[in-house]
């Protein structure tokens, strides 16, 4: 978007003469919560497509308004970087910030009449003004001009946290905000006859090991081939990250990576009296 206006669905349906709609004011919706999400309209009942999202509580000037429509549940931290973001005098990020991907979860809606002639295969291209001179929301240093383990740990790290946003949507981390331990790897591809006394004493060379733990199946009591290990010090973790990665153990290849190890919070909810999601 520009920033300089849009269109409801009703203007895509059924012309420039329905591009707004009217104001839905209610006094049960207020901007009491940060992550209030309610419609910029440009006045009253000139509700186009635009909206905004409240990086603020109590935000009672804007009640009675504009048109309150929904609230972030998850994700408060995105809310909190995009308000951080550098801005020009106008408002505008210096570098741009943009939704990549949207997923409906529910849509309790019939669509009208010939919405689907307007909904496109694809997203639109992306086009910039002339003398645009803001970063991409995907800029970064130049690869050259990083160190290559920087440069790598960055690109493990843009993958890992792709991957986590579709771990909380299936259930597979105790709870949206979880987050991986600094100083615990994960360490998967193993040889079912790697012992835990193996992997201590193999990854012992990066510091003191603090556990150690081949996960086996619960009825036949055999290894099911990965395995968290624990140090001391998130720079020891760190350490063995880079080292250990598709280094071969009793004839395997193994893959080590932090950003699953999930095992010890799991273990810990299930000691106070909770449990995994079932597959």
């Amino acid at each position: 978007g520009t920033g300089r206006g849009g269109t409801s669905l009703n203007g895509v349906l059924y012309g420039e003469q329905a591009r707004y709609f009217a104001d839905e004011i209610s006094k049960e919706r207020t901007h009491a919560k940060v992550g209030t999400v309610a419609m910029a309209s440009a006045g009253k009942d000139l509700n186009a497509s635009q909206f905004y999202v409240t990086a603020g509580a109590s935000l009672d000037s804007l009640d009675g308004k504009h048109t309150i429509f929904g609230e972030v549940t998850e994700g408060l931290d995105a809310v909190a970087r995009i308000n951080e973001a550098f801005c020009d005098d106008t408002g505008r990020p210096w570098q741009n910030i943009r939704i990549r991907h949207t997923v409906v979860l529910d849509d309790p809606f019939e669509d009208p009449p010939g919405l689907g002639a307007h909904v496109p295969e694809g997203s639109p291209a992306l086009a910039r003004d002339e003398g645009d001179d803001r970063l991409e929301d995907d800029w970064a240093p130049a690869e050259e001009e990083r160190p290559p383990e920087e440069a790598e740990k960055s690109a493990r790290k843009a993958e890992a946290e792709s991957r986590a946003v579709v771990l909380e949507m299936i259930g597979d981390m105790p709870d949206a905000g979880a987050k991986a331990e600094e100083n615990i790897i994960f360490v998967c591809k193993l040889n079912p006859v790697t012992s835990e006394e193996d992997l201590e004493i193999i990854f012992s060379r990066f510091g003191k090991i603090t556990s150690c733990d081949v996960i086996k199946d619960w009825k036949t009591g055999e290894s099911l081939c990965y395995a968290f290990v624990g140090f001391e010090t998130k720079a020891q973790a760190e350490q063995a990250y880079f080292k250990m990665d598709n280094v071969l153990i009793d004839d395997r290849r193994i893959h080590v990576d932090f950003y699953h190890s999930m095992y010890h919070q799991w273990r810990s909810r299930k000691k106070a009296g909770g449990a995994p999601p079932p597959p």
